[in-house]
C-alpha cells in the first residue's frame, strides 16, 4: 500500500512516515501544497493524509485538485482546525475522514485501514495457489504453514499477490512499496524477494515466485512452459 502524506509540519510528518512504514506502508512526504494535487493525481497512490494549513497550496485546494480526477481516492485531513465549521468544510470539500491535532498514530492507522476496506474494490484475502494472504488481519499461510514477515515483505509479497501471473519490474516494485527517494541502484529489492523466496517457497513443492531475467518477476502458480 502506497500512502501520501502533505504535512508542512517537518516532525509530525516524519512521525507519521516513521509509524506507517513500520506497519509495511510505502510513504513519500510533501511538506507544502505547490505540486501536492498534481502528485496525488499521477502517482498510483492508495489513500492520502492531508494538512488543511500548508504553504503554496492550501489543503482545500489541494483537495479539490485531487478530487477532479480521482474521486474514489481516500483522504484523510489532518490538522490543528477542529471546529465543527472545519470539519464540516473538509467533508464537504471531498475528505473522506478527518482528525484533528494532536492525535494518536494508532488511531490514525486504524483509519487509514478502514479507508482503504472501504474504498475501490478489493479483495480482503488474497490467493494464489495454496498461498493465503488476510490483509485485514495481515496474516499470510501457505497450506496449513502460518508464515511471519517483516513490514516490507509483507508489503512486497501484497504487491507480488495483487499483481499475479503479471510480470512485474524492479522498477515498478520500487515505486509502490518503496517511496520516490529510494535509491534504484541498490540491490534492497533483490535482498527482500531472496528473503521472501525463503519463507514462502523454501520446503514446498511448487516454487510462487520466479526470477524473469531481463523483465523483473512475477508470481505465479502457473507452471512454466
Amino acid at each position: 500500500m502506497r500512502v501520501l502524506v502533505i504535512e508542512d509540519d517537518r516532525k509530525v510528518a516524519s512521525f507519521i512516515q516513521t509509524g506507517l512504514e513500520q506497519e509495511g506502508y510505502s510513504v513519500d512526504v510533501l511538506n507544502d501544497g505547490s505540486s501536492a494535487g498534481e502528485q496525488a493525481r499521477t502517482i498510483d497512490y492508495d489513500a492520502v493524509v492531508l494538512d488543511l494549513m500548508l504553504p503554496g497550496r492550501s489543503g482545500f485546494q489541494v483537495l479539490r485538485d485531487i478530487r477532479s480526477r480521482k474521486a474514489a481516492l481516500p483522504v484523510l485531513i489532518l490538522t490543528a482546525k477542529d471546529s465543527l465549521e472545519e470539519r464540516v468544510a473538509g467533508l464537504d470539500a471531498g475528505a473522506d475522514d478527518y482528525m484533528p491535532k494532536p492525535f494518536a498514530l494508532a488511531e490514525l492507522s486504524a483509519r487509514l485501514r478502514a479507508l482503504l476496506r472501504r474504498g475501490a474494490p478489493r479483495e480482503s484475502v488474497l490467493r494464489v495457489g495454496d498461498l493465503e494472504m488476510d490483509t485485514i488481519r495481515r496474516k499470510v499461510r501457505r497450506g496449513d504453514t502460518a508464515i511471519a514477515l517483516k513490514p516490507k515483505e509483507y508489503a512486497l509479497l501484497e504487491f507480488l499477490m495483487r499483481n499475479s501471473d503479471r510480470p512485474v519490474t524492479k522498477a515498478l516494485i520500487i515505486e509502490h512499496v518503496w517511496d520516490i527517494h529510494f535509491d534504484s541502484i541498490s540491490n534492497v529489492v533483490e535482498v527482500h524477494i531472496n528473503s521472501l523466496r525463503n519463507k514462502v517457497d523454501k520446503g514446498f513443492e511448487v516454487a510462487l515466485i520466479h526470477t524473469l531475467r531481463g523483465v523483473g518477476y512475477v508470481l505465479t502458480d502457473t507452471p512454466s512452459s
